[in-house]
């Protein structure tokens, strides 16, 4: 009389690919000679295998991953939208300014605020100026896929 272990099902996926050792394999193969439930996974394991290999996945068209708005109301959204954002982005940052330079606190300590903020501040500014240049002649811009 055999003792029964506890076996662990994920080896079937590794069986199916191929990915087991021997010893691996060989332990497989003789528990499915004696558990016909486990064949049936196995079948069920390989019948799914099979269907994701040979599943064919549409190919959206180029023109389909465009990005940029494509009807003139679209476009106007899009910028009215970001002039709001860019509105309103200076409007709260000129009230935090103002709030700041009016505060009743030491010379320093709005000196050692100035330079945490402007310091990165002042290195995304050159960033950006250089992203935008580069934009202005960059050959390759509009070239898709």
């Amino acid at each position: 009389m055999r003792s029964e272990t506890a076996f662990d099902e994920s080896l079937l996926s590794g069986y199916l690919d191929g990915e087991l050792t021997q010893g691996e394999a060989q332990r497989v193969r003789v528990h499915l000679e004696d558990h016909p439930e486990s064949r049936r996974l196995l079948e069920e394991l390989a019948a799914m295998r099979e269907a994701a290999l040979t599943t064919e996945l549409a190919v959206p068209e180029d023109d389909q991953w465009d990005p940029r708005p494509r009807g003139p109301f679209s476009r106007l959204s899009r910028r009215t939208g970001w002039t709001l954002i860019l509105l309103w982005l200076a409007v709260v940052t000129g009230l935090a300014v103002w709030g700041w330079w009016t505060a009743p606190v030491r010379w320093w300590t709005k000196a050692l605020t100035a330079a945490i903020v402007g310091g990165p501040l002042l290195l995304f500014l050159s960033v950006l100026r250089d992203r935008l240049d580069v934009m202005s002649t960059d050959r390759y811009r509009r070239v898709q896929r």
